[in-house]
């Protein structure tokens, strides 16, 4: 449709994982879609059906002290620099999600208008699992799903899912679509 563009998170071999060079890209292509004229709403999808992102790729984390040095008082989460709103983006994103959207994808959800699911999404926050506190992720999901919801999923970890169904109930997601039919609507809704 006119003024629709789609931005397609693609790594389904890692699970829509972000790793260095998408941490690099999403800026450059929040900044692009803001300032085309002819875009006018995004939607914001995943590559492949098993994921629409599980957060930071693992892998990608440097492990040894001479890549990585951790101290908590200066740390910068590099989930920061994904979402939308944390650019300028002014226009209306809408999220198209398949698979799993857990962990740092929320970043990423949590700045965008509305969400529309796939029937086989699922959505949880691995953090605690991991010995990890969830801080940003849940301050921007707060204005879409109850507190005492939300707390479960943070705090559950890895061993509880919502589904898209729950996901629809307790506000989370605007819509629950069959998968065929998740592009479609989408773009409809756009």
């Amino acid at each position: 449709s006119a003024g629709v563009a789609t931005l397609t998170l693609n790594r389904p071999e890692r699970y829509n994982a972000f790793d260095e060079v998408m941490m690099q890209e999403l800026p450059r292509a929040w900044a692009q879609l803001r300032d085309d004229d002819e875009a006018r709403v995004v939607v914001l999808t995943a590559a492949g059906d098993a994921a629409f992102c599980t957060g930071i790729d693992r892998d990608a984390v440097p492990t040894t002290e001479e890549e990585y040095t951790f101290d908590p008082f200066t740390y910068r989460d590099p989930g920061e620099a994904l979402g939308p709103k944390s650019h300028q983006m002014w226009k209306p994103v809408i999220g198209a999600v398949n698979g799993m959207a857990c962990g740092g994808a929320f970043y990423l959800l949590g700045e965008l208008e509305f969400l529309i699911a796939s029937e086989t999404a699922t959505f949880f926050d691995p953090h605690v699992t991991y010995g990890m506190a969830a801080v940003m992720e849940p301050t921007l999901l707060a204005p879409r799903m109850p507190f005492g919801e939300l707390m479960r999923m943070m705090l559950l970890g890895a061993h509880e899912r919502l589904s898209a169904a729950r996901a629809l109930e307790v506000g989370l997601v605007s819509e629950v679509v069959p998968g065929v039919e998740l592009a479609d609507r989408a773009r409809w809704a756009a």
